[in-house]
């Protein structure tokens, strides 16, 4: 990621009036969607690195309280604006908002989650500004000043090489990034931060769209908000074998997921896929069995809190992501935890200490070839 810091062509625009950072802060009926927060909390080493301000913008009705909140997890200067109109998220309204505040704030980095309302919002605003925009970053960086330049990266190439994409000569750099990736700051309600009230800039009369209801699609599995993850891949040889998954993550508390190749061979639902086509995740427990640990996956997991990983083949990739790491006979390897996770089923909760003890069992032990903890922070 390192690069050498470039020095700023004198025939490029003068971009000085731009500084600050500003994240779009998401939500639906009063509710912050979680990346807003995540990115808010990446947002603040962006802006320290530039020696910034960090800005958040929170759009709708009655959400005096999300920009409160917005300060509590690290924004400097929230701008608000509240208004009948924009109760419900609309294209034009809102991101109208946002083109009046990036014309008068001029950030030189506006952020957005990589929801399907984060991708509309960011592709309409970009359209109108003389700027690009980067989709569905992994990781985000900056070059210290002079250049200030956003290093945003994603998966490329068919997920299998980082590809890091630079907005040199128009600003603000705009960018949106998925949910899980990055984590949020401790929330502080003690912290003090600006709040600016902006007036909406369209009335509903001149609103083409209209929202009439919403239909909510019940018994979904959201694997964003899953603490305990049981994942299988091309390695369970068949769909049969994702039961004996389901029945170690009953076991946990948890839920099932797949990587994409056992999504492509028609295993699992796509609801159950991790990784860049699928679902970023930041569970606190994860088992990748199975799993090579392409990519394509990997970028879609490795900021869980625990990894165990369970494959044959002692060269898998995967293993340079987990904490634990189990090789063998996934088949005899899986039933020998979930029935000790039975044992434990009194537990209220399933902690990385229990998983240390659980998957050190002699039971355990005897089916894999060797189990070891990696010592150093991911």
């Amino acid at each position: 990621m390192a690069r050498e810091i470039e020095q700023i062509d004198p025939s490029m625009p003068d971009w000085s009036a731009y500084r600050g950072v500003l994240i779009v802060v998401e939500q639906r009926e009063g509710i912050a969607k979680k990346v807003s927060w995540q990115l808010l909390g990446e947002g603040k080493k962006l802006a320290a690195k530039l020696e910034a301000p960090l800005m958040a913008l929170v759009i709708g009705e009655n959400v005096a309280h999300l920009a409160d909140e917005a300060v509590a997890y690290g924004a400097d200067r929230v701008y608000l604006c509240e208004a009948a109109e924009l109760r419900n998220y609309r294209t034009r309204p809102y991101s109208r908002v946002c083109l009046k505040l990036i014309e008068e704030a001029k950030p030189e980095i506006v952020l957005f989650g990589a929801t399907a309302t984060g991708r509309d919002l960011a592709g309409a605003i970009a359209t109108h500004l003389p700027t690009g925009l980067t989709a569905d970053t992994t990781q985000l960086d900056v070059e210290p000043p002079p250049s200030r330049l956003l290093l945003a990266s994603r998966p490329a190439f068919s997920e299998k090489m980082m590809a890091t994409i630079l907005c040199k000569q128009y600003r603000p750099q705009m960018a949106t990034a998925r949910a899980g990736v990055f984590q949020a700051l401790p929330k502080d309600a003690e912290r003090q931060g600006e709040i600016i009230r902006m007036e909406a800039t369209m009335r509903e009369e001149e609103i083409d769209a209209q929202v009439l209801d919403f239909l909510r699609e019940t018994g979904k599995l959201n694997l964003e908000d899953c603490e305990i993850i049981v994942a299988g891949g091309r390695g369970l040889g068949g769909p049969d074998a994702f039961k004996m998954l389901a029945e170690l993550a009953d076991a946990l508390g948890g839920v099932v997921g797949a990587s994409r190749a056992a999504v492509d061979a028609g295993w699992i639902s796509h609801e159950h896929q991790v990784g860049q086509t699928g679902a970023t995740v930041r569970p606190k427990l994860y088992f990748a069995i199975g799993i090579s640990g392409a990519v394509q996956h990997t970028v879609g997991m490795s900021h869980a809190d625990v990894v165990v990983a369970i494959n044959k083949d002692e060269k898998a990739p995967i293993f340079q992501f987990a904490h634990y790491g189990l090789v063998g006979d996934l088949f005899k390897i899986v039933p020998a935890i979930t029935e000790e996770f039975r044992k434990r089923r009194t537990l209220s909760g399933i902690h990385p200490q229990v998983v240390d003890a659980s998957i050190s069992t002699t039971q355990t032990q005897s089916e894999a070839t060797f189990a070891r903890e990696r010592s150093e922070a991911k």
